[in-house]
């Protein structure tokens, strides 16, 4: 069940990239400063970026490392290690799908993804390295190559503040996923920013592209597609689809079963990005954004 797909103004729609950026520097890049030092690098990046040579794993290595074609011939397992190259290259896969407009009118899913995705090229641009991204609509709409420097961060902030309209009729990953495929030659970080309210079958394209890349998986979600209000009856339109249902909300069979679907579902997509190879992090519209990284960012340090 998700919002209408109409997608009412919201406060990004006055913004301007320029007024977003100085916002969000102010409210939540600064406060990493002190909390990081500057070492945006290494915040979401854990390996090297070229190819450098096997070695015999080790208690501990990332298994997507393993070199299983060697280790096939060797009969022990080895990893493989790379060089540490001076600039970074990240990739910020981008979906504004219908599903994106649900949540506050305030604060709906498309504005944190907004803010989300300004802060992390910012952050990554001031340590020198470059951003490119792919912006998708149930299509892929504008590939954005990847460049350093501020103008990049408000090039990307302008395409996202624009008005968006679906040029497919449903919702697919593997069609954007697909493009990030073909586009990302060389070994980058990219980080796909998602609901995750898609078509299934995204799952093998999406490991694929964790063998050849750094990838990270950021969902958004709002809590009203996890709790159901009790607000008696009420119709409700799928974004995606745009369907029309009338649900009694204070049914307590009704209830009981959205929050079984609800379970059903967090745990299918907790599944899959496992067998994808890559772990899952969560971002809401009621998170201070500052909070929301902060966690991420503690939550690797302990990984690693």
């Amino acid at each position: 069940m998700s919002a209408a797909s109409g997608r009412p103004p919201t406060p990004a729609s006055a913004a301007t990239p320029e007024r977003v950026l100085r916002r969000l520097e102010w409210r939540v890049i600064r406060r990493l400063d002190g909390r990081l030092q500057g070492d945006y690098r290494t915040m979401f990046h854990g390996v090297g970026i070229d190819f450098a040579d096997l070695r015999d794993y080790e208690l501990g290595d990332d298994v997507r490392h393993i070199d299983w074609n060697v280790t096939a011939r060797m009969d022990a397992p080895y990893v493989r290690t790379f060089l540490e190259d001076r600039e970074l290259t990240a990739w910020l896969l981008l979906d504004r799908s219908p599903s994106m407009g649900f949540g506050p009118t305030a604060r709906p899913k498309e504005l944190v993804l907004v803010e989300l995705a300004t802060t992390l090229a910012r952050l990554f641009t001031r340590g020198g390295n470059r951003v490119g991204a792919i912006v998708y609509n149930n299509a892929v709409e504008r590939t954005i190559p990847p460049r350093g420097g501020r103008v990049q961060v408000l090039r990307l902030t302008h395409e996202l503040l624009r008005p968006s309209v679906p040029t497919g009729t449903t919702t697919d990953l593997t069609v954007l996923v697909n493009a990030a495929a073909a586009a990302v030659r060389r070994r980058s970080l990219i980080i796909l920013i998602s609901d995750f309210i898609s078509e299934p079958g995204w799952e093998r394209p999406l490991s694929m592209l964790a063998e050849r890349h750094e990838l990270v998986a950021i969902r958004l979600v709002d809590r009203r597609e996890l709790e159901l209000p009790d607000a008696g009856l009420i119709v409700v339109e799928d974004a995606e689809t745009g369907e029309l249902l009338s649900v009694d909300t204070s049914d307590p069979l009704f209830r009981q079963r959205f929050q079984e679907l609800v379970a059903e579902r967090q745990a299918e997509l907790r599944a899959a990005t496992r067998r994808a190879g890559i772990e899952l992090d969560e971002v809401s519209t009621d998170d201070d954004l500052f909070r929301a990284l902060l966690r991420m960012i503690e939550r690797r340090k302990r990984r690693r």
